[in-house]
């Protein structure tokens, strides 16, 4: 990655969206940039959770015991099966028990089945905040956790130059498949929509209540930042917005 790059998505950052923390990224690696890798969880820890750290300033290296979620395992793409039974647990079995996202087990299989499994780089899912990258990463994905005004902003930043009506997704799915699952996958196919999300009730329970997430591929990253000078972010319309930020 270009480093001219790293340093002038901060100073705009820091221009437009005052106060406002970082972004986080991720990529996947063939080898673990001499990171120790995050030890296996006892019992289940939701990866949302863990990226708390990431948002602080540290480097996570994980490999797929490094998840202690059954579901987040299929959604960081460390495997290409879901566990069994899993449509009753987003849904409900028989005795009525589950997390009842969906109606019944039978729409939940069938919502996992559009999910393609997709290919990764190496077995190395490395997390670094923004300001960490260095010339030999290579994100995929930028990740923001972020309030209504910040997001505001963010949303019509990824709608700048694109005439079609999603270009922002808020897909269906675990807060791990938001952040990580759909971005990517976004990135791979080309189509490069932000994802807005982090609505897993699941999820919530580890996010402070005004957060969601937005999720750019890195190749739209990239072209919003080169548009931020030109975009509505230079107008009277956004100073009110940005007084508001910097004065919260």
């Amino acid at each position: 990655m270009e480093i001219t790059l790293k340093n002038q998505f901060i100073t705009l950052w820091n221009t437009y969206f005052p106060q406002a923390g970082l972004p986080i990224t991720f990529q996947y690696s063939a080898d673990t940039q001499n990171l120790p890798i995050v030890e296996a969880p006892k019992g289940h820890r939701c990866i949302i959770a863990q990226l708390t750290q990431v948002q602080r300033g540290k480097t996570l290296c994980m490999q797929a015991d490094s998840v202690g979620c059954r579901g987040g395992k299929r959604y960081t793409n460390f495997t290409d099966k879901m566990f069994p039974g899993f449509e009753c647990f987003l849904s409900h079995n028989e005795q009525g028990e589950g997390e009842r996202y969906k109606q019944t087990p039978e729409l939940a299989a069938a919502a996992l089945a559009q999910l393609p499994v997709l290919p990764v780089k190496g077995e190395n899912l490395i997390f670094k905040r923004w300001d960490k990258l260095e010339t030999e990463d290579m994100p995929e994905v930028v990740i923001f956790f972020v309030s209504a005004d910040i997001l505001s902003g963010l949303f019509t930043l990824a709608c700048f130059d694109n005439v079609a009506p999603d270009a922002v997704i808020a897909p269906f799915g675990a807060g791990c498949a938001s952040i990580i699952y759909h971005p990517y996958r976004e990135q791979l196919d080309g189509t490069n929509r932000a994802v807005l999300g982090s609505f897993d009730p699941s999820a919530r329970k580890c996010m402070k209540p005004d957060l969601l997430s937005f999720a750019i591929p890195f190749n739209k990253f990239k072209s919003m930042v080169s548009q931020m000078e030109e975009s509505f972010l230079k107008t009277a319309t956004w100073d009110v917005i940005k007084k508001r930020m910097g004065s919260s």
